[in-house]
């Protein structure tokens, strides 16, 4: 399970783009979330459960960033 997901935009004007960090099995984990919904990380990704951990950040891009 994500704790401690964190966000902020990536550029000062309005372009999407947003750096990310969370906390995952114990690990601090580190990346950039592209407006086309990819993915780029900036530390270790998580080894174990991949796929289900980009399905949550996705969920919680949506929900605080596209939902407002």
């Amino acid at each position: 399970m994500i704790q401690h997901f964190q966000y902020q935009k990536l550029y000062s004007r309005d372009l999407p783009g947003w750096r990310f960090s969370f906390t995952y099995m114990g690990e601090q984990v580190q990346g950039i979330y592209h407006k086309d919904g990819k993915i780029e990380w900036t530390s270790a990704a998580p080894k174990k459960d991949q796929d289900k951990v980009v399905q949550q950040i996705h969920d919680l891009m949506l929900f605080h960033v596209y939902g407002d």
